[in-house]
């Protein structure tokens, strides 16, 4: 995805990095590194999510995020 970057009057990038967890607080901390990696004005948007399910009488949690970000 391409948008216009104010500045620079260029074409800006925009990425997405997506993380996967099954455990909400591994995902916290891919996220936290992850972010902390971007530089001011970069991070666009974070979108969180989970899902659960049952298997073999187990409850199965999955904990996923996406970052939008400027490159």
């Amino acid at each position: 995805m391409r948008g216009k970057g104010k500045e620079n009057g260029g074409m800006a990038m925009y990425k997405v990095k997506v993380f996967d967890k099954e455990h909400e607080k591994d995902l916290e901390a891919a996220v936290n590194d992850f972010l902390a990696r971007l530089k001011d004005g970069q991070l666009i948007d974070v979108k969180y999510s989970v899902a659960a399910m049952e298997s073999e009488g187990e409850q199965i949690y999955c904990f996923s995020a996406m970052v939008i970000y400027r490159t």
